[in-house]
């Protein structure tokens, strides 16, 4: 799934091994070339911070990587798109794979890091694994019924998200422990924005007795709000400002409940309100202005289950997550930016976290 830093060919070290070029950061391509990278750093004591990422990265990704650095002596990036939390009718062949960009944005955010006297550590290795790598003994594929080693997180893996797609916490699951096994991290940072993922890592790193810190680091925004995701390439100029309608039906939620408001149906009701009637605004366009899209699910959960509330305990909170599919626009004009692959459907996710009275911002 990974290819060189460039179209020439990679650059490398007077040590031989590959690396970003103009950069001290090497790219490791197998499980042994990590573990022989990692070894001296368990016996030197110095701490080893992995931020797993699929590509595409944006600044979310960024911004934990910065965090990364700020508390551990070495950061090894993980850049691998995974086909097992992919299902059968998911856009993999599609995913945006942008290596060489993501090798420049890597080289910047270095020599940033290297300028600023308040870090512990800096970027040390990207690992990009091909596919036959992380899987050995083959892969199993994407299916529900397919055969293999896997990991597998329930029942919180199978609501929500899992519900809709529910191989996806099963590869997510699988990779992440094959990717701690190898790395062996004292601290992993994933970003808040795939918050039932952070509830599923959190319980297979406890489950499972693995010796890892997790780390969650806030979503990244863009101004309007719209959380970055390596998917949003895909929106377009005519979706694009439209695609926060999620976030701002969450928002609403949000205040329902900052507003006294506990009860599932007052709560989510507020979310209902806004897409129903940004919905009814795009419906009354003509086909060649209007925007369409679906809801998934709207979400009232429990933040340690996932399961849903019917009243939230202002002791403890809750968490507001939804995902809306965002469908391919109508009556495309002549040279419009229908975004990445052509602007197929885009399947967005959201939440924020209703913090428990006396921690509210």
């Amino acid at each position: 799934m990974a290819s060189g830093c460039s179209s020439s060919s990679p650059s490398r070290s007077s040590g031989g091994f590959e690396r970003i070029p103009s950069t001290s950061i090497r790219v490791l391509r197998t499980v042994e070339s990590l573990r022989r990278w990692r070894r001296p750093h368990l016996l030197d004591q110095r701490t080893v911070a992995l931020v797993p990422t699929m590509g595409a990265l944006h600044e979310g990704h960024l911004s934990l990587i910065r965090a990364a650095a700020r508390e551990n002596h070495h950061v090894v990036v993980s850049v691998y798109v995974n086909p097992a939390q992919f299902g059968v009718r998911e856009d993999l062949a599609s995913y945006p794979v942008t290596w060489e960009a993501d090798c420049a944005a890597l080289a910047k955010l270095d020599r940033e890091l290297a300028d600023d006297g308040h870090n512990l550590g800096r970027i040390s290795a990207v690992f990009a694994p091909t596919t036959e790598e992380m899987y050995p003994s083959g892969f199993p594929g994407q299916e529900v019924e397919s055969k293999g080693s896997f990991v597998t997180i329930t029942p919180v893996g199978e609501v929500l998200e899992g519900r809709s797609r529910p191989t996806f916490f099963r590869g997510v699951a699988t990779v992440c422990m094959k990717l701690f096994n190898i790395v062996q991290p004292e601290r992993v940072y994933f970003g808040q924005k795939d918050v039932q993922q952070t509830v599923v890592i959190r319980r297979l790193v406890r489950d499972f007795m693995l010796p890892i810190e997790v780390v969650i680091g806030s979503t990244a925004r863009a101004g309007d709000g719209l959380a970055l995701s390596s998917r949003n390439v895909y929106l377009g100029e005519r979706r694009r400002p439209v695609a926060t309608v999620l976030y701002r039906a969450l928002r609403a939620a949000e205040e329902a409940y900052k507003g006294g408001k506990r009860e599932r149906g007052e709560v989510l009701g507020a979310a209902h309100k806004v897409l129903e009637e940004v919905l009814a605004e795009q419906m009354a366009l003509a086909p060649e202005k209007r925007v369409s899209f679906e809801v998934d699910y709207i979400s009232l959960a429990d933040p340690d289950t996932m399961e849903e509330l019917e009243v939230v305990d202002p002791a403890r909170g809750g968490i507001l997550s939804g995902a809306v599919k965002m469908l391919p626009v109508e009556a495309p004009q002549e040279g419009e930016d229908l975004g990445h692959s052509g602007g197929p459907a885009v399947r967005l996710i959201d939440n924020i976290i209703l913090q428990p009275e006396g921690k509210q911002e």
